[in-house]
């Protein structure tokens, strides 16, 4: 699927080539089929999980020793991709090997990156992230949760929504306080392995607008008891500079779910405009629909040109916050948009379940808002100027 006609990247190089073609033949065999069903359960399978990881789709930057695949970004953009174009919109895996496992890798004490990595990659373990609260979306120094030092642990209390991954997951990066008198000095990281684990309690899956079988849900924290080596790194107080510094790779990932959905929206709306006939003609005859895909076209160009210069900046560590926030703002932006020219293209059709194009309407929409909302990334960008 490549509606944009666009040369690789140069950071593509001969292993991702066979990764991509790998990721494309697994996830059509093994993932499509089943996605109807998924989205009439509300969920897809538990044993996705283990699938992807049998499959190396799951922790693919992470180093060997750790059990992931030794690759780079490079690696996560392209299977990440690969979800995009398959229409596998509603899965968690990208946050799971592309923003849980980094944490781990990065922050984590060498005991902490050998006992859950391994299991992260197999699909053992399935990640989350648990930052938003009910009172509390953008602004991170306002949460709630704390982990108060108990003995030679800490107890956990509070509660998140809108988490990702949030039936499935028995490993969560919780985002609490250690320190509430310390401002964001005081943000703490706490690993919680839910298995077991006494006064943690999931709500019930999220009824949302879109992205019909992602588990989002609330999870609850009743004094839930950690040891004091379930601190994400060996010091109080770092979470806010750790997440801070994770915020780049986040909205860069966010970016090449919106980039992917552009290429699919465009492939199978130039498809169906060149079968589709009214008035005695196929519908791409009408200059109208060549205006619009013209336009589509030229404009999702220009958007995957730059993710990939975003990804290849990323690959050398250069990529800054604020380079990422303009990917994240303006390709989320332009996904909406787009998908909306393409859906009227398909008139009534477009609006029916059948089609994916409707359901590629309706899960956009959250992208300009997760990881950060798109006017909170254009007051990040203003920062820069």
């Amino acid at each position: 699927m490549n509606a944009l006609n666009l040369p690789r990247p140069a950071w593509m190089t001969e292993d991702l080539v066979l990764l991509e073609e790998q990721a494309r033949r697994f996830l059509d065999a093994e993932l499509v089929p089943h996605v109807e069903r998924w989205t009439r359960d509300g969920m897809m399978d538990r044993s996705v999980w283990n699938q992807l990881g049998e499959a190396g789709l799951l922790c693919a930057s992470i180093p060997e020793e750790y059990g992931g695949a030794g690759g780079s970004f490079a690696h996560e953009a392209v299977i990440n991709r690969e979800f995009a174009l398959a229409g596998l919109d509603c899965i968690g895996a990208p946050l799971h090997s592309g923003i849980v496992a980094p944490y781990i890798l990065k922050y984590g004490t060498d005991e902490q990156k050998k006992r859950w990595l391994p299991k992260l990659a197999t699909g053992e373990m399935v990640g989350a992230i648990a930052m938003t609260e009910p009172g509390t979306g953008s602004d991170l120094q306002g949460v709630k949760a704390s982990a108060k030092k108990s003995g030679n642990g800490y107890v956990l209390n509070g509660s998140k929504t809108f988490i990702t991954n949030g039936q499935h997951a028995n490993l969560i990066v919780v985002v609490a306080k250690t320190d509430p008198a310390a401002g964001a000095k005081g943000i703490s990281l706490m690993m919680v392995e839910t298995d077991g684990a006494q006064g943690f309690r999931r709500g019930a899956k999220l009824a949302k607008l879109g992205m019909d079988w992602a588990d989002t849900s609330e999870l609850f924290f009743e004094d839930v008891k950690l040891p004091a080596d379930n601190l994400l790194g060996a010091q109080e107080g770092q979470g806010f500079v750790q997440l801070m510094q994770e915020l780049p790779q986040e909205r860069l990932i966010v970016a090449t779910a919106a980039i992917g959905m552009i290429e699919r929206a465009l492939a199978l709306t130039i498809d169906y405009v060149k079968q589709r006939k009214a008035f005695g003609k196929a519908i791409l005859e009408f200059q109208n629909t060549q205006f619009e895909l013209a336009e589509c076209k030229s404009e999702g160009t220009i958007g995957k040109v730059f993710h990939d210069h975003c990804v290849e900046r990323h690959i050398r560590h250069e990529l800054d916050t604020a380079t990422a926030s303009m990917a994240k703002y303006w390709l989320t932006d332009l996904q909406g948009k787009i998908v909306d020219r393409c859906l009227q293209l398909f008139g009534g059709y477009g609006y029916m379940d059948e089609y994916p194009i409707s359901r590629m309407y309706r899960d956009a929409r959250v992208q300009r808002i997760y990881a950060g909302t798109n006017e909170i990334m254009k007051l990040v960008i203003a920062r820069s100027l």
